[in-house]
C-alpha cells in the first residue's frame, strides 16, 4: 500500500505505533491471504489427482473382476477373459490398425495392460512415483489414442467414425492431467508424497518422486 505525504502536515507529529499496527496487520492478512490460495491450489490438484486415480484403478477392477461396468460379468480377467482382445481386436482405423488386430489378446499384452493400470491408479491415489506415473499414462493414453485415432471421419469399411474432434479426445486430457500432476507435485497434499521423497532411493532418483 502507497503512503503520500502531505506537504501540510507537521513534521513533528508521528504515530509509529499505529503504523507499525497497521503495516503488521497488512502483512499477516498478505500472507494469510497467499497461505489460502496455495492451501486451495493443493487441495483442488489433490482432488484431481484422487479422481485420475480412480479413474485407472477402477478400470483395473472392473476388467479383472467383470463388475458389469465395460466389462460384463463372467467375462472378467480372472474368468479367462481378455482385457485387450475386445478393444484391439476391434480397432477399425488409424495407422495401426493391423499392428493393434496383432497384439489383442496376447498374455504379454493382457499383463502390460493391466499392470499398467494398477500400477498408476496405485500411485495417484497414494500420491507417490508421479513422475513415473506421468511416463508410462501418457505413453498409455497415446497408445490408446492412436487406437481411437480421432482424425478419421470415416472407419476403413466407409462408415462414420463418430468422432467428435480431429485432435483432442479424453485419452489426451488423461495424459496432461498425468503430466500436471507430476509437474506441481499433486501428492504433497492428501497423499503421500512428502514421505516418498524422503526415502534414500528417491532422493538419489529424482525420476522416481
Amino acid at each position: 500500500m502507497a503512503v503520500h505525504e502531505h506537504p501540510h502536515r507537521s513534521s513533528g507529529f508521528r504515530l509509529p505505533s499505529f503504523r507499525s499496527n497497521r503495516t503488521a496487520s497488512a502483512s499477516v492478512s498478505d500472507v494469510s491471504a497467499g497461505t489460502g490460495t496455495h492451501t486451495a491450489r493443493g487441495y483442488a490438484f489433490a482432488s484431481l489427482r484422487l479422481f485420475t486415480g480412480f479413474v485407472f484403478l477402477w478400470a483395473f477392477l472392473d476388467k479383472t473382476f467383470g463388475f458389469g461396468y465395460s466389462t460384463p460379468s463372467g467375462k472378467g480377467w480372472i474368468d479367462d477373459g481378455s482385457p485387450t482382445k475386445g478393444f484391439l481386436g476391434s480397432v477399425a482405423v488409424g495407422p495401426m490398425k493391423s499392428t493393434f488386430h496383432s497384439w489383442a489378446g496376447d498374455p504379454w499384452a493382457d499383463w502390460l495392460f493391466m499392470l499398467g493400470l494398477l500400477g498408476i491408479g496405485l500411485a495417484l491415489v497414494a500420491g507417490v512415483a508421479l513422475r513415473a506415473a506421468a511416463v508410462a499414462g501418457t505413453m498409455m493414453m497415446a497408445l490408446m489414442w492412436l487406437a481411437e485415432w480421432p482424425p478419421a471421419k470415416h472407419l476403413s469399411d466407409g462408415s462414420v467414425s463418430m468422432s467428435t474432434n480431429p485432435f483432442v479426445d479424453s485419452h489426451l486430457i488423461y495424459a496432461a492431467a498425468l503430466i500436471v500432476l507430476a509437474a506441481v507435485a499433486a501428492g504433497d497434499t492428501l497423499g503421500a508424497g512428502r514421505l516418498w521423497a524422503r526415502l534414500p532411493v528417491v532422493r538419489d532418483h529424482s525420476w522416481l518422486r
